[in-house]
């Protein structure tokens, strides 16, 4: 009997039903009671433990901001003291021993001797004036700095001293060939750092830090800490160090509360570090409270304004905080912050933490209460797996081993369809599509039987044309390699065909039936022979035609041997086309003796025809070149490649443009080179990057590998092949240089070459 469409009850859903709202009614309660109840007390640690960690972190961070400036104070009166120690002395012997005047207006450091890893150097752009003063304090700096330099490099990425003229004296070992090869016209006082120790920017005459900018050199970034030096009322130099935060502004991002985020403000509000800042996509920076565009610095594509708004927030708070107040709420954001300065530079390290994260302890503490309700859970997991094995798992497996019977070829199976649930409505289905199993089975039984056939058909029918195809491509191949010896010898042919003909039709044309008749006449008076010559009328004109006939034939026989003649020498320049084929088709051997001049003509030779068909005029500048040592064989199949591909190239030109240029030259004693130009349809840019792969190719008929196995043959002679072109339309020139190694050299170098 057929089941019913619709089951009259849902055992699963009214079962899952119950047993799901009992469990999540009692997780829910717990669960809320023990976060409310311990929320509140573990914000106050939270905001406890956020002011602790920004306090320590503000201690441990400053430590190298503070020593760079007690670096300056050592610095400054050492600086001082030499430069008063050497008013007195002639500076320009000792001058003139350390730097030099270069022709390019600069004054820089000998480079005999310097060693920029290990002393100081100078760099005095072109237009400084060079006096005794500035003499003197250059040498005063120079001292100071190979001084104390070294013990400065351990913490900075270098140690300088710049003075107002714009010379600057610098220990760098990081680059100790800057003061060498700095440009002419580069100005250190027009850099950011230089200007903050100015008295009218700095008139406390007090160490400034400048902001973080990228270095062009080398591409970090850098930090500047500047102490300006003044002398009797006068500013004579500045101190500096160059600093790198960018571990301290990795370590702003990484070390961090579980949740937290920090940032790096400047006080000017130049965003220095944040967890989605990066540095290295720009050269420009970030600045909060800037209404102009913004460099795109952000790892995310966050809505700009947003975040705009939220960074102006963040400053807000901490340019208002009061002195000793670290924590900051931020209601609008749902965050706190607690923000504390850095001594010296005038950096702000902040510290965000969502209020989410704060409430994550109450989470953390409720979770135990989230187990009871597991457990709980489990218990009515259980109670469910035995309502669900005996309603459901049992009749599940009497469908397991039906599907095992169908699956082994047995449609017979019988299944309990008198139930009035689901499993019921399934139990009939499946009888149905049991049945229709059976069906579809022997129908496809047969269908795959008919197709087997006609597979098998098909397979046969594709090996003899995969056998046709590979007949074919090996005649393809052996076509293609006698296609110039071909194109040569079917030119001669046509000769040798002309010259035939032409005897042919001379022989023809001789009048061997007059010798007959004449033949016949004097046998038919061979009584009277003498009688019929000089009396008879046919007799007295039968010498002179015999005279004339024998010129005829001889004239005759002059012009057929001159024919043949022709044919011989044609046959014999056939002979020597293909043994010149011949001859360069054997394997390849050791490298050999080659006149290179020979060579060229051997390869216009072979691609004689296919130019005169192509009506391609060539011109030939051939250097004399002395004998050298190479492999004759490969020089010879890259320049028949490269002359055949000249000509197919050729055919995009009008026939009457169409010129092909090929030269010879020795540009250096120890190379020679090889140039086959056109002007016919040229390399696209895009393209002569590919021209040398494998398989590439822009003949509809090409194989793609004679370009690539001529530049390998190129490789192996210790040589190179190089195309240029100056694009579509312009032409191309391909350029084969090898090594120039004369014969009697190689011969004393490889005493196994092998010679002709």
């Amino acid at each position: 009997m057929q089941p019913s469409l619709s089951p009259r009850t849902s055992l699963a859903r009214s079962t899952l039903l119950k047993m799901g709202a009992r469990i999540a009614l009692v997780i829910f309660l717990a669960t809320l009671f023990s976060y409310l109840h311990i929320l509140h007390t573990l914000r106050a640690q939270a905001l406890v433990q956020l002011e602790q960690h920004v306090r320590e972190r503000i201690q441990r961070e400053q430590v190298l901001f503070v020593l760079a400036e007690d670096n300056h104070a050592v610095l400054k009166k050492a600086l001082e003291e030499k430069i008063l120690a050497l008013r007195e002395e002639d500076p320009n012997p000792r001058f003139d021993r350390l730097f030099v005047y270069l022709p390019d207006g600069t004054v820089r450091s000998r480079a005999e001797g310097f060693d920029g890893k290990r002393m100081a150097g100078l760099f005095t752009p072109r237009g400084v004036a060079m006096n005794d003063d500035l003499r003197r304090r250059i040498l005063a700096a120079h001292e100071v700095l190979n001084q104390y330099g070294p013990a400065f490099h351990t913490r900075f990425a270098d140690t300088f001293v710049v003075l107002p003229e714009g010379a600057m004296v610098i220990y760098f070992p990081n680059g100790p060939t800057y003061c060498l090869n700095a440009s002419a016209t580069e100005s250190i006082i027009s850099q950011e750092f230089f200007p903050l120790s100015l008295p009218a920017n700095n008139p406390a005459r007090r160490t400034a830090w400048s902001g973080v900018y990228q270095d062009p050199s080398n591409g970090k970034w850098l930090t500047t800490v500047s102490t300006p030096l003044d002398m009797d009322g006068r500013h004579v130099a500045t101190i500096g160090h160059d600093f790198s935060p960018n571990d301290f502004l990795g370590r702003t991002v990484t070390d961090r509360l579980p949740g937290a985020y920090n940032l790096l403000i400047r006080d000017d509000g130049q965003l220095l570090a944040h967890p989605e800042l990066k540095l290295e996509r720009t050269t420009g920076a970030y600045h909060i409270q800037s209404d102009a565009e913004q460099p795109d610095v952000w790892s995310t594509q966050l809505d700009a304004a947003q975040r705009r708004v939220h960074l102006r927030a963040i400053f807000a708070k901490v340019k208002q905080s009061k002195p000793g107040q670290l924590v900051h709420q931020l209601p609008a954001q749902g965050e706190y912050i607690a923000a504390a300065r850095l001594e010296g530079p005038g950096w702000n390290f902040v510290t965000v933490l969502p209020e989410g994260v704060v409430s994550e302890p109450a989470f953390q503490a409720a979770r135990y209460v989230l187990l009871a309700g597991v457990l709980s859970l489990l218990l009515e997991l259980a109670i469910m797996y035995w309502v669900l094995q005996q309603q459901i798992s049992r009749p599940l497996r009497v469908f397991t081993r039906a599907t095992d019977q169908v699956k082994a070829g047995d449609f017979k199976v019988e299944l309990d369809t008198a139930r009035g649930d689901e499993l019921g409505q399934l139990a009939g289905a499946f009888q149905l599509m049991t049945d229709e199993v059976h069906r579809r089975e022997d129908a496809l039984r047969k269908a795959n039987e008919e197709l087997e056939h006609r597979v098998e058909e098909r397979t046969r029918e594709l090996k003899e044309v995969h056998s046709q195809l590979m007949q074919t491509a090996r005649q393809a191949g052996m076509a293609e390699v006698a296609t110039n010896v071909l194109h040569n010898v079917g030119n001669v042919l046509n000769s040798v065909y002309t010259s035939a003909h032409v005897a042919k039709e001379r022989l023809a044309d001789l009048k061997l039936e007059s010798v007959s008749r004449v033949t016949g006449m004097l046998q038919e008076h061979q009584a009277d022979l003498n009688t019929f010559l000089i009396q008879d009328k046919r007799g007295r004109i039968l010498m002179p035609f015999l005279s004339q006939l024998g010129q005829n034939l001889l004239d005759e026989r002059r012009e057929i041997m001159s024919l043949l003649a022709d044919v011989g020498r044609y046959t014999e320049h056939i002979g020597d086309i293909v043994k010149l084929q011949q001859d360069y088709a054997r394997a390849p051997r050791l490298h050999e003796p080659v006149l290179l001049e020979e060579l060229v003509e051997d390869a216009l030779r072979i691609n004689s025809a296919a130019l005169s068909r192509h009506q391609v005029r060539v011109e030939r500048s051939l250097e004399s070149v002395p004998s050298v040592l190479t492999d004759k064989h490969k020089v010879l199949m890259i320049l028949i490649n490269l002359i055949s591909n000249a000509k197919y190239a050729l055919d995009a030109a009008p026939a009457e443009q169409r010129l092909m240029r090929v030269r010879l030259s020795l540009p250096t004693v120890d190379r020679v080179r090889i140039e086959v130009s056109d002007n016919g349809m040229g390399i696209a840019p895009e393209l002569r990057t590919r021209i040398f792969q494998y398989g590439f190719t822009t003949r509809k008929e090409g194989h793609g590998f004679g370009l690539h196995s001529c530049a390998l043959a190129a490789q192996e002679l210790e040589g190179s092949l190089k195309a240029h072109s100056e694009g579509l339309g312009q032409g191309a020139s391909f350029t084969l240089e090898l090594p120039c190694v004369p014969v009697q050299e190689e011969e004393h170098s490889l005493p196994g070459v092998a010679r002709r």
